[in-house]
């Protein structure tokens, strides 16, 4: 397998996400233009956005470009779509979308910046009693790390490590998780988006000094 290794992508000046999902967006139209792809999306929040908001679209923080329709478009340069799940994008598939956190607002989830660190492969996916458990596979080389019970960011969903390894993760995943997220889209093979915990990943850049 492949892994795309990046520096993190997305995101800009400020804007901090949750991983809480507000709602499923469902792509309605792909436009390539030299190493760009425009992607419109239509959702039940399109209509309140804005041009020049962020939006996180599979945990990725992209600008909103136009709005018309109950559609909105957002652009992913060609670096963004080397180094995520983006450019896989089908018309019809469902994408993961949350608004940036208002400041007086909870702490739902976790801190998310909305800069994918990397890629990773679902190598298991297993239907419990009630429940479902996905594992993920990534390419440990570049440094990221998941620890028992701490927080990873997978397509812009805001959940908890269970069985880390050195490079996989298990997550499970309650009913109202799977079905209002696209993670009831994924099987083994898919490839996701991986953001690690920013307070992890400033912990392990100064463990060496």
């Amino acid at each position: 397998m492949q892994f795309k290794n990046s520096p993190p992508i997305g995101g800009g000046w400020g804007q901090m996400f949750t991983g809480i999902i507000e709602t499923l967006g469902k792509v309605t139209a792909l436009q390539r233009e030299q190493g760009n792809l425009h992607v419109t999306v239509e959702s039940a929040i399109s209509n309140e956005l804005k041009i020049d908001q962020s939006v996180s679209h599979n945990g990725v923080c992209l600008t909103v470009v136009a709005v018309a329709d109950g559609k909105h478009t957002v652009t992913a340069i060609e670096e963004t779509l080397n180094k995520t799940n983006l450019g896989y994008l089908e018309v019809g598939e469902p994408v993961n979308l949350e608004r940036c956190m208002q400041l007086n607002a909870r702490l739902d989830g976790h801190i998310v910046q909305g800069h994918v660190d990397q890629t990773a492969y679902c190598t298991e996916f297993k239907e419990l009693d009630g429940s479902w458990e996905y594992t993920f596979e990534y390419d440990a080389a570049q440094g990221n790390i998941t620890v028992e019970k701490g927080s990873i960011c997978v397509n812009g969903i805001s959940l908890t490590v269970v069985n880390s390894q050195a490079n996989s993760f298990s997550v499970a995943i309650i009913p109202y998780t799977f079905e209002h997220t696209n993670l009831h889209t994924v099987h083994k093979g898919s490839v996701v988006n991986l953001e690690f915990d920013i307070i992890g990943k400033y912990v392990a850049r100064l463990m060496p000094r």
